[in-house]
């Protein structure tokens, strides 16, 4: 077959495009690989901010944004010379070469691997075990309202600086923000994810009614601060990367007076070079004043000594040491109303599981075609009954939507049916070790 592989020169450097053509975008904005090449060369000098000198899992969409991705950690064996690599431990016990990216060229050779989006850990490449970053994620429940996202991250802004930290704000590419504090490295992953927890709860109390600090979906209502972004081997998106949405939308870096107005779906592919172009990059100098976890930590010790212990885990990650029992609060009242014999045992939080799927547009297809069916019971639903999980399998994610149907009377409720789609990938992998079990 005809090779039409397409060699860039950059910085004196070549990379292979390989199927230069194939569409990566196509159901609203169209790109092809190479667009997609070229859009990250345009914010280099942005985008290279974000995971410069940073080890990266790649997260490969080999089929482009419309078809699931694979995560790898391990680096291709197969790689240019000049691109390094660094050897990072996980909870597991296990160790992965991972790549580090230090420049234009490196960038366009993992986004031809097929890396729409970009996961930096938040450790420099010379010291792993000690995080120079303090990731604030919020994670909006379905139903919130943008202005409810803003108006959350305008308090984590002003509450940082109580501590002694600067905020630099991002759109997260989808529907939430990221705000993303420099810090001294001189903390382990278990202390920064401490800070992170005290921060979350502290702002779930300056505002109760916007923003929530708990982990279990059932529990959460407005903007949830996802604390456990800070755990060893979790990443998110950096700067300037691309999402798997049909606009090809981008995590953009803000100033704070723009926070207050911005709307995520203005920062796309075709708009964000020209105003990286214009406006300069608002994080350029967000690595020149790394501030200190100490009132964090002080705060966080204040909160175990008034009761609040450690919060659950990621649910790949060991026990820790202090922390509640990592069940869901209705499995656990449920449990607790079993082992005491209560002649009326409390009910768990009547759940029902719409849809299992690799692909999320069709998740949410399914829970459209359950609405349509049981009317009744969806009218009574509140924005935070839909519970849309993000699970992740062994190499890949997907999608798990549930409906808690506390707000619809019992006469109403359906019944669990078969999802619709019900396409778990890991079934086949947990059918086969129970059977290896047996």
């Amino acid at each position: 077959m005809k090779d039409t592989s397409e060699i860039l020169s950059i910085d004196g450097r070549e990379v292979r495009v390989t199927n230069p053509d194939k569409a990566y975008f196509s159901k609203q904005t169209k790109l092809s690989k190479l667009d997609l090449v070229r859009y990250y060369l345009s914010v280099a000098s942005g985008a290279l901010g974000g995971i410069r000198d940073r080890p990266l899992v790649l997260k490969r969409f080999v089929d482009g944004a419309d078809a699931p991705p694979f995560y790898q950690k391990r680096a291709p064996a197969q790689r240019p010379p000049w691109l390094r690599t660094v050897t990072l431990s996980f909870p597991s016990g296990r160790t992965a070469e991972e790549i580090v990216v230090d420049d234009a060229a490196g960038l366009a050779w993992i986004v031809n691997l097929g890396c729409i989006e970009l996961h930096p850990h938040p450790v420099r490449a010379g010291d792993l075990d000690h995080p120079d970053e303090l990731r604030v994620d919020l994670d909006p429940n379905p139903g919130v309202a943008w202005d409810d996202v803003r108006r959350v991250a305008l308090e984590v802004k002003a509450f940082l600086e109580e501590m002694g930290l600067c905020g630099w704000p991002k759109t997260s590419g989808s529907r939430g923000m990221h705000v993303n504090a420099r810090i001294e490295r001189r903390w382990s992953f278990v202390e920064v994810r401490r800070a992170a927890l005290a921060l979350s709860r502290a702002i779930e109390r300056r505002a109760p009614a916007l923003a929530s600090s708990k982990w279990w979906k059932e529990e959460r209502h407005g903007v949830f601060l996802d604390y456990n972004q800070n755990a060893k081997d979790r990443t998110t998106c950096s700067a300037y990367s691309v999402r798997p949405l049909a606009d090809a939308r981008v995590s953009t870096p803000l100033h704070w007076d723009e926070v207050a107005d911005c709307d995520p779906a203005d920062f796309t592919v075709l708009t964000v070079p020209r105003r990286l172009a214009e406006l300069g990059d608002p994080h350029a100098d967000m690595d020149q004043a790394p501030g200190s976890l100490e009132k964090l930590l002080e705060l966080a010790a204040q909160d175990e000594a008034d009761g609040l212990g450690d919060a659950p885990w990621p649910p790949h990650f060991r026990k820790m040491e202090g922390e509640a029992p990592r069940v869901a609060p209705s499995r656990a009242r449920a449990a607790a109303a079993k082992n005491t014999a209560a002649k009326k045992p409390r009910a768990k939080a009547p759940l029902v599981t719409i849809a299992n799927s690799p692909d999320k547009e069709a998740a949410r297809a399914g829970l459209e075609r359950w609405k349509n069916k049981h009317p009744e019971a969806a009218a009574l639903l509140a924005a935070d009954d839909v519970l849309v999980d993000s699970m992740r399998g062994r190499s890949s994610t997907w999608t798990r939507i549930r409906v808690n149907l506390r707000h619809v009377p019992e006469d109403l409720r359906p019944p669990q049916e078969t999802p619709d789609p019900d396409d778990d990938p890991t079934r086949a992998w947990r059918d086969g070790r129970a059977r290896h079990r047996r």
